[in-house]
């Protein structure tokens, strides 16, 4: 049997299957991103679905633009995701095609008018330890600086992080490798 990406616990196979009947309905193309199951319109993400743990749902991409009139939607993480909003379910029976239908047309609607939150400008930060490092080892320092602005404060972040200063240090011993080899702390998840 085929694993299905959209199903993270194997208990909401019917579920999903009925999400999947709906959305099937719509313009949106069926895609496999992340490990899961994402539906696009004019190659922009539009919803994902998904079943998890407690809950199977939908989410929208940019829910922060929807209406939901039906205040059917749920910031999952209140105060870190700015634009994608959920529709959770726990039953069968909760699914209701028309009112899904509505709220995927009116995704639509608003990826054709193109609405989208800019991403904002995060404060630049540094690691006084890595730093250290570097000014002492010119090789390690020309490849840090080789890494987009994005990778190098992924390493910074990930030193910085660490409580104790030992910790940081092994940290620091950790990535030296993996930034001579010009490969980024996260790399092996993308």
């Amino acid at each position: 049997m085929e694993k299905n990406p959209c199903n993270k616990t194997n208990q909401w196979e019917t579920e999903l299957e009925k999400i999947k009947s709906i959305v099937n309905k719509t313009i949106l193309v069926e895609e496999v991103k992340w490990g899961g199951t994402v539906y696009t319109y004019l190659n922009k993400n539009i919803i994902g679905i998904g079943g998890f743990k407690s809950y199977f749902g939908i989410w929208f991409f940019n829910g922060v633009f929807l209406k939901d009139k039906e205040n059917l939607l749920i910031n999952a993480q209140e105060g870190t995701t700015k634009s994608m909003r959920q529709m959770r379910f726990q039953s069968i029976k909760e699914i209701n095609e028309k009112k899904i239908l509505n709220y995927i047309n009116e995704a639509i609607e608003i990826e054709e008018k193109g609405l989208v939150i800019k991403p904002t400008k995060r404060e630049p930060i540094s690691s006084g330890f890595l730093n250290k490092i570097l000014d002492t080892n010119k090789e390690l320092k020309l490849a840090f600086e080789n890494f987009t602005t994005y990778k190098q404060r992924e390493f910074i972040e990930f030193i910085e992080s660490a409580k104790q200063e030992k910790t940081k240090l092994a940290r620091i011993e950790k990535i030296k490798p993996m930034i001579l080899s010009n490969t980024g702390l996260n790399d092996k998840y993308r």
